[in-house]
């Protein structure tokens, strides 16, 4: 089983605005095990980045002016990706702007759920964690995964904290670094069944104690015909 904890950082809030992706990266997660083996870009977007998104992430578009465009890492990225998992925390952010710098590159490229499936893992843990903070600094803090780097936010620490982060709210710390093959996230439909499914002790009453029973019954039934 092959997963990708993916993560972005944009020049703003709104494709539909023009705003662009400037960094993507992937860790690769294979059988619960992070092999270590990573996608990282940054993009040259041309054109400016919003003043709020770049307080939150401190990518400049100088630093921007080298960098390939999209089209350039494209390929590379859809053979990256393709027929994994892609796990991304708030995926309809993110998925949004792959979808559109796809369809700004190409009109006949498919939508990103064409190449491989999305799991959205703030879906998961506001399942897990009802009425609680779901972001990521909010994610490391309860599962005790060290994210003191993260003074400002990027692509490639983010998707390596969120693969922290995921391994261990679907099925523990143990099972990080480990060769562990079970998945022990179900959904709670799945473990209803096979909690049905599982067969049960019958233990059957000795004779002696039919007897007995019996033996009980008729009294009960004598004194009820005399109260």
């Amino acid at each position: 089983m092959r997963q990708i904890a993916l993560d972005t950082e944009t020049t703003g809030l709104e494709p539909a605005l023009g705003h662009r992706i400037i960094e993507i990266a992937g860790i690769e997660i294979i059988n619960r095990r992070i092999t270590g083996k990573h996608f990282h870009c940054y993009l040259n977007p041309d054109r400016d980045i919003d003043a709020g998104a770049q307080n939150v992430h401190g990518i400049t578009a100088e630093f921007l002016k080298d960098k390939p465009a999209f089209g350039q890492t494209a390929e590379a990225f859809l053979a990256y990706i393709k027929n994994s998992e892609l796990i991304i925390h708030n995926a309809n952010f993110d998925v949004g702007f792959l979808n559109h710098e796809l369809a700004l590159l190409n009109p006949q490229y498919d939508k990103i759920t064409a190449y491989c499936k999305i799991i959205d893992t703030l879906s998961i843990a506001r399942l897990r964690h009802p009425g609680q903070k779901n972001n990521l600094d909010a994610l490391c803090k309860r599962y005790n995964i060290d994210n003191s780097r993260r003074d400002l936010h990027g692509a490639l620490l983010d998707a390596q904290l969120l693969a922290q982060v995921y391994l261990a709210m679907t099925g523990g710390q143990g099972s990080l670094f480990g060769d562990e093959t079970q998945d022990f996230y179900q959904p709670q439909e799945k473990k209803i069944k096979n909690h049905r499914r599982a067969s049960l002790r019958v233990i059957k009453a000795t004779a002696e104690e039919e007897k007995l029973h019996l033996q009980r019954m008729l009294e009960v039934e004598e004194i009820a015909r005399h109260s």
